[in-house]
């Protein structure tokens, strides 16, 4: 079982920059990528995405910005992002949400480090490690301690995250335009 134990915080331009030289330096750049993911309203966080690299399907149990969540994923041909779209438009579930993300994904002593910009959302640095679902609170933790040394006071709490996700969710055709 898969368990994503996170932590993450909005954070200004500029400190995005000042992340992204810091990581360039001291890390392992992963990937690049731009991100176009679709929620579907669901009772579920179910979600599809295209990227550079393919595209995927996947399901978040648990309830929206938790700081651990289990994941089940399918991966696919990106050319057929479209099909798998229509397959869930056709069993009913209609698109809450689009999202258009550029992310650099680094590793950083043995943790993974995402530096978003989402297109009307806004900036974000994200630390993730993946858990047994015993040693959670250890990871994060650690994940804490990471962000004290990134000079991020601290993580956005998930009602702010919630937040800002409901005003997005209500607003994002006039964000993205």
């Amino acid at each position: 079982m898969n368990i994503e134990v996170e932590i993450r915080s909005f954070i200004s331009p500029e400190k995005y920059s000042e992340l992204v030289s810091f990581f360039t330096e001291n890390a392992k750049l992963v990937k690049e990528d731009y991100q176009e993911t679709y929620y579907f309203d669901s009772s579920q966080d179910l979600r599809t995405q295209r990227n550079k690299y393919g595209a995927k399907i996947w399901l978040k149990k648990g309830a929206l910005h938790e700081d651990s969540r289990e994941e089940i994923e399918l991966v696919f041909a990106r050319k057929d992002f479209d099909v798998a779209n229509a397959l869930f438009l056709a069993l009913g579930y209609s698109v809450a949400i689009k999202w258009f993300r550029d992310r650099k994904e680094f590793l950083w002593e043995g943790i993974t480090v995402c530096l978003d910009y989402t297109k009307g959302y806004g900036y974000i640095v994200e630390l993730e490690k993946l858990g047994d679902g015993i040693n959670n609170e250890i990871i994060l933790a650690g994940l804490r301690e990471k962000f004290s040394r990134l000079e991020i006071t601290n993580p956005t709490s998930k009602e702010d995250f919630d937040k800002q996700y409901a005003y997005y969710k209500d607003n994002w055709r006039k964000l993205v335009d």
